[in-house]
């Protein structure tokens, strides 16, 4: 939940430096921040001394599908609206269960479906516009692939989670997706000279904070908890971009926008609390 936290209290610096700089050139910046912090991490604990084949392959083919989930992500929104975007990546949250099901052979309780629906539901509601309704354009497809990355990308995490030591897998991972994202940019012709000292500090704390901390937090913590439950909490992440959004840009969520955020918040709490209780 933390780290949800800060990934929504993201969206309103992130808003801000995407028009001032290229969205590639920024995601390659800010992952090679992430990436230089968590290399220096793991040199100065000893860390990198451990590093096997094994955590080179998979931190590489998860570094990929996070890279993926950023660009796709990034290059949806030239083509399609905010709110398309916002539900359609968050289907993430309905693909995991599938995933983990044919690639950990892992059963979802039925009280994990039933978080699932309510916080897909939530999803909606909080961000769909129901003014104009749905419009059908690529951007939508491109968005859907990211929704698919970030799936594969939990999954993969719940693969390797109970062998791997965290702050390499992470380092690897965030390594692998920032030189993907610096290859896009160098192949789109955007340049790093010229960026404003504002663009620097807040690509510095998003490289820092939300990517290398975040991601090895995440790598981390899924010792204790399944990919189905990762993905859950991960909805909170637009409830809390909501409410920072409201904090520092003056947005203010309708309805609709209210009811979405109580109903994945009940979805978390019915997948993470009711199994334990029952258990017990």
């Amino acid at each position: 939940m933390a780290v949800t936290l800060v990934w929504g209290s993201t969206f309103v610096l992130v808003k801000d430096i995407v028009e001032q700089v290229a969205p590639m050139l920024f995601l390659a910046v800010r992952f090679g921040i992430g990436a230089a912090t968590l290399a220096l991490l793991a040199l100065v604990t000893g860390r990198w001394r451990g590093l096997t084949v094994r955590e080179l392959r998979w931190g590489a083919a998860t570094g990929v599908a996070l890279w993926a989930g950023y660009a796709l992500q990034t290059l949806g929104l030239q083509y399609t609206t905010a709110g398309n975007a916002g539900f359609i990546t968050g289907l993430s949250v309905v693909l995991v269960p599938v995933l983990a099901l044919f690639v950990l052979n892992h059963r979802p309780s039925s009280w994990a479906w039933v978080g699932v629906v309510s916080a897909g539901l939530g999803l909606a509601l909080l961000t769909l516009r129901f003014d104009n309704g749905l419009q059908a354009n690529p951007g939508d497809l491109l968005v859907l692939g990211c929704a698919l990355a970030f799936a594969v990308q939990i999954v993969m995490v719940a693969r390797v989670a109970q062998w791997c030591d965290p702050l390499r897998m992470a380092a690897v991972q965030v390594l692998f997706a920032g030189l993907l994202n610096a290859v896009v940019a160098a192949l789109l012709g955007e340049q790093v000279a010229g960026l404003s000292a504002e663009v620097w500090a807040g690509a510095a704390f998003l490289g820092v904070v939300a990517t290398g901390l975040a991601i090895a937090i995440q790598v981390g913590v899924q010792r204790s908890t399944s990919a189905v439950h990762t993905a859950l909490i991960f909805t909170l992440e637009p409830v809390f971009a909501a409410i920072f959004g409201a904090w520092l840009d003056g947005e203010r969520l309708a309805a609709n926008g209210w009811v979405g955020a109580a109903l994945i918040v009940a979805g978390m709490l019915v997948a993470e609390l009711l199994p334990n209780l029952r258990r017990k």
